[in-house]
């Protein structure tokens, strides 16, 4: 790295950065390993898993007639937002939680637990709710499309509710993903293993070479002395430890 501080400027070489980085690729490599087999190891054995379960529904105006226009399924699709609206509105889901005895739960705690989606140029909306049960996920989802259908009746003046989709049991947990939490590990303990030795190298301003001597004080080194090692203290202290 050239570190030339004149007028408080560091220059970095970006080839020494690298070669610090594949010098130390190893230690780099461990710590992603390890990092992503902690990661995989909270995520299948710590996290609770969770299941989802959906509900489809088809709204009926009572305005149509037996041919369907373009127009009338623009309008529809339109008006999906306010049916959206009105299955997480309060009134539904503490009906909800009433019907199945949800005493845990509050308003709150249900509506972060549902999603409402609209697919496009369509007037189907889809009700999925996620849980930690299965069976309570489908329960609830059956129950908030049976509320949600009278209540959209009652409130928009429409025909008919009519069910698409009943809620399906859930056998494959929706959460959280083994394989992303993995990789998310992996990469976050490369990520972190990097950045500390780029700081510990950023931060080491030691003279070790004669080539050192030269960058950082501008001076020219006239001789090496060599480092003698004395054998018998090293073995001394070899049969001392």
């Amino acid at each position: 790295m050239e570190n030339h501080r004149e007028n408080d400027v560091i220059e970095v070489d970006l080839l020494e950065i690298l070669s610090a980085l594949l010098g130390r690729v190893w230690l780099i490599l461990g710590v992603g390993i390890l990092a992503a087999a902690v990661s995989l190891a909270i995520s299948k054995f710590i996290l609770t898993p969770t299941y989802e379960s959906t509900t489809k529904i088809y709204i009926l105006n009572k305005s149509e007639s037996t041919t369907v226009t373009y127009s009338d399924v623009q309008m529809g699709t339109q008006l999906t937002k306010d049916y959206a609206e009105l299955i997480n509105s309060r009134y539904v889901l503490e009906e909800v939680i009433a019907k199945l005895s949800l005493t845990e739960m509050e308003y709150q705690d249900l509506l972060d637990k549902v999603s409402v989606h609209t697919p496009a140029d369509t007037r189907i909306v889809s009700i999925t709710v996620t849980d930690t049960s299965p069976l309570q996920a489908m329960d609830i989802a059956n129950c908030i499309r049976e509320v949600a259908g009278e209540h959209i009746q009652n409130v928009m003046d429409i025909d008919a509710v009519n069910v698409v989709e009943e809620a399906n049991f859930p056998t494959e947990k929706a959460g959280p993903s083994v394989l992303k939490w993995t990789l998310l590990g992996g990469v976050l303990g490369v990520f972190l293993a990097c950045a500390a030795i780029l700081v510990h190298y950023l931060l080491d301003d030691t003279i070790k070479t004669s080539e050192d001597v030269e960058k950082y004080l501008g001076l020219s080194t006239l001789a090496l002395i060599p480092v003698a090692v004395d054998e018998n203290n090293t073995k001394q202290k070899t049969k001392r430890k």
